[in-house]
């Protein structure tokens, strides 16, 4: 049994978290994992009305009675949401937990969802950025090294180091990722302090993840060396999986291309045809380099469950190599 801050924190089985996956951690899967005794995480960005995000949520509470968490967008997005509204919808709706992650602290969203009795956890890359969520009242701190599917920010730090320095730097639970895949991951993340382990890239190779089967099979067939870091010129770096289209992104980006030149082949459309149906020559995809590691698709709850199998047997061996 794994009991963390982050367990009792938001009444979980598992101190698992699933990544927010944009087009991918809809309503289902979220409830998937939930049900599987981990946090799921509902993008809100993913919904482009108060009323479709609305929905979702509520699907999410008829299928499962577990909790799960919404993520709220601080990123630059091309067609912005007002999160002033979803989070009115999160208030009436009873969420628990609220992740929030971005380029900037979320202060107006703790003022308005603390007194809510909503737990909040921000999402982050650097000591001072935690430092700073912390001084304003976030309950926990989720930290990614550049190992990392998604945004990986500007600093280039690695999960190794990154996790250690922040849960040196914050008396609140750390949740690290970045590169994990394996129960030894886990471990060694726990070693470092972590309470808590956010996944992603693991999750795309479930049963339940909504990725077609072309998706699944290419990212069986990947190995760490198959990721890439994207959008460094333009100041909001993303790790991917290597296709044709993030190729002709690097070759736009070497001749210093505008970002109005590439956001043509990396828009949202593209990218949910890319998820939905196969097309791996269209739109990019998130993956983190411990996509290498994986070599089989399982149901969520056997994962968890083999995971924390792991966890607990490498944890025997290194008691025995111990003296």
């Amino acid at each position: 049994m794994l009991k963390t801050r982050i367990t009792e924190m938001f009444n979980i089985k598992y101190p698992f978290i699933g990544g927010t996956m944009m087009y991918i951690t809809d309503a289902k899967f979220v409830s998937a994992i939930a049900e599987a005794g981990g946090l799921g995480i509902l993008p809100s960005a993913f919904y482009k009305s108060k009323n479709s995000f609305r929905d979702a949520i509520k699907e999410i509470k008829d299928s499962t009675d577990k909790p799960f968490a919404v993520n709220l967008n601080l990123f630059p997005m091309m067609q912005p949401i007002d999160n002033n509204e979803y989070m009115d919808v999160i208030i009436e709706e009873g969420v628990k937990v609220v992740e929030t992650s971005g380029h900037r602290a979320p202060d107006d969203i703790i003022a308005r969802l603390k007194p809510e009795g909503i737990k909040l956890t921000h999402k982050c890359v650097g000591v001072r950025y935690a430092r700073k969520v912390e001084s304003i009242g976030v309950d926990a701190v989720t930290v990614v090294g550049f190992e990392n599917g998604g945004a990986t920010g500007m600093l280039d730090i690695t999960t190794l180091c990154l996790v250690p320095a922040v849960v040196n730097a914050v008396k609140i639970p750390v949740i690290g990722g970045g590169g994990i895949s394996t129960g030894k991951a886990i471990l060694a993340l726990m070693s470092l302090g972590a309470e808590g382990v956010i996944m992603g890239t693991r999750l795309l190779l479930t049963e339940e993840c909504p990725i077609h089967k072309n998706v699944k099979n290419t990212l069986l067939e990947a190995k760490e060396t198959d990721t890439v870091v994207l959008f460094r010129p333009y100041g909001n770096t993303h790790r991917c999986l290597v296709t044709d289209v993030t190729k002709k992104v690097q070759e736009l980006e070497k001749e210093n291309a505008p970002f109005e030149k590439i956001y043509p082949l990396i828009e949202g459309p593209k990218n949910q045809k890319l998820v939905k149906e196969g097309d791996l020559g269209s739109g990019f995809l998130s993956c983190g380099q411990g996509i290498g590691q994986i070599d089989r698709i399982l149901p969520v709850k056997e994962l968890f469950k083999q995971l924390e199998e792991e966890v607990s047997n490498t944890s025997k061996r290194i008691g025995e190599i111990i003296q």
